[in-house]
């Protein structure tokens, strides 16, 4: 990912910081608990294709 995007780039839900993970291909939203992902090097910020983090996740 593009350390310049990565500075740009918010949740679409409530516009908080995002946390890339770069083992799993995703961008998590800690307040919304909702990890968004990268595919093909883009990033898909759209809330349906989000999934929620589970337990272990958010606990980190």
């Amino acid at each position: 990912m593009d350390k310049r995007l990565l500075d740009i780039l918010v949740c679409p839900v409530c516009k908080g910081p995002l946390v890339y993970d770069k083992a799993a291909a995703e961008l998590i939203c800690k307040a919304d608990r909702l990890a968004y992902p990268i595919r093909d090097g883009i990033p898909v910020m759209l809330e349906d294709e989000a999934r929620s983090l589970t337990t272990e996740e958010r606990q980190a």
